[in-house]
């Protein structure tokens, strides 16, 4: 491959891993508004693993997976997709989609955090000062006087940190789990096992399930974007640039994404945009940027919703 063409190709993948994952926010957004949400995300994981897989077929990849796999699959699944993904997009219906984003870049904070407890990690200085700039920004972002917040809207922030910790613990765990080789075949298995406990919660919750085609454009178009683009394109972008440039670059993702989140629910939905908002996600952000900055804490930036 010529130097231009790659070039092309790295540009466009950080393009893809910047502005698409940070758009998931706002189409789950849209989505869940008339999708019930375990039914909205098993649909998608389900389309999203379906095309994985059809894909590392093509690459002529092994789809063979061991008990002891399947198993850690089956924890991963649930940590990251069902419960990290599933009730954070349920707590979506309550909660504006910036304001969620910058809720979600707190997990390196908690990541950190359940490293010391959990593993009797050192804490590094640096990192110190990231988690307390990521408390004081956390503060001053739920603390807001002018945010329109009730009961439901702190259920859902509630429900969105609990999720921030199940991605944590389950960035923890897969690395040291035993996992397919393939990334692909990886991310395939549980993104179909997910959906199927997700099809089931949904059965179990009374969720209304309704043909595609009965959702509005608004809806289908979030629906075919977030399987297509945030399920799909986004994944092998990320991978591709991991073989390419160095992780620390794929990284800033983590800082990125937020703030096109923050953007595109203010410019779309017309959510509002204070500037304690603004101050609270730069603060937060500087925070994770300390955190992520240590080379051991990066690999668990590579989670995304």
């Amino acid at each position: 491959m010529d130097t231009t063409r790659k070039s092309i190709l790295i540009i466009l993948s950080f393009f893809s891993i910047y502005v698409i994952w940070g758009s998931t926010y706002l189409l789950n957004k849209i989505a869940v508004q008339e999708i019930p949400p375990f039914y909205l995300a098993s649909i998608r994981f389900f389309c999203s693993a379906i095309l994985i897989m059809c894909i590392a077929l093509l690459l002529k990849v092994s789809l063979k997976i061991t008990f002891k796999q399947f198993k850690n699959s089956v924890i991963i699944g649930f940590l990251f997709l069902v419960y990290g993904n599933g009730v954070f997009v349920w707590a979506l219906k309550y909660v504006d989609s910036g304001f969620a984003a910058l809720i979600a870049a707190t997990q390196p904070l908690f990541v950190i955090l359940l490293m010391r407890v959990l593993n009797g990690f050192e804490i590094k200085t640096k990192a110190i000062i990231g988690v307390v700039l990521g408390l004081i920004g956390m503060y001053l972002l739920v603390s807001q006087d002018s945010l329109q917040l009730n009961e439901d809207s702190y259920i859902g922030i509630t429900l969105m940190f609990t999720c921030i910790l199940s991605w944590s613990y389950g960035s923890i765990f897969v690395s040291k789990a035993d996992l397919p080789k393939s990334y692909l075949v990886a991310t395939g298995y549980q993104m179909i096992i997910a959906s199927m406990i997700l099809i089931v919660l949904s059965y179990s919750f009374n969720e209304t399930w309704t043909a595609p085609l009965s959702w509005s454009s608004n809806a289908q178009w979030s629906m075919v974007l977030l399987i297509i683009f945030g399920g799909v394109v986004a994944f092998t972008a990320f991978n591709y640039l991991l073989k390419e440039v160095s992780t620390e670059k794929v990284a800033t993702s983590a800082y990125v994404n937020p703030v096109i989140a923050l953007f595109l629910g203010w410019y779309v939905l017309e959510e509002q945009l204070t500037t304690q908002s603004l101050v609270a996600a730069f603060i937060l952000l500087l925070g994770v940027y300390f955190i992520n900055s240590k080379k051991k804490f990066i690999p668990f930036s590579r989670l995304r919703k």
